[in-house]
């Protein structure tokens, strides 16, 4: 691909939106990530007498938060997986056609 077909694509407002895209859905995801783990951590720091409460015989709250952390990490990357696949590779797929 020469230098004047990629500057037009870089140049092009599909590829703009869909990099625009991209950053908001990425930045998003990233930022509840850490919304949620730095929660996570402020409890810890100050009210660590929350998570000490027992769940049950052998369980204590802390355990299930922390493991509510680990599932929600993989729900939000599952998140990120299916608009790539449907909405990023599809808008990808345009770009490449109009070459």
């Amino acid at each position: 691909m020469n230098k004047t077909k990629t500057n037009e694509i870089l140049q092009s407002p599909a590829f703009k939106k869909l990099v625009k895209n991209r950053w908001n859905i990425s930045l998003t995801l990233t930022f509840l990530m850490l919304f949620v783990y730095i929660g996570f951590l402020m409890v810890v720091a100050y009210h660590k007498e929350t998570l000490k409460m027992p769940v049950g015989d052998s369980l204590n709250l802390a355990i299930i938060v922390g493991i509510g952390i680990i599932i929600f990490s993989w729900l939000i990357t599952g998140v990120y997986v299916y608009w790539a696949n449907n909405y990023y590779d599809a808008a990808v797929k345009e770009i490449k056609k109009d070459l």
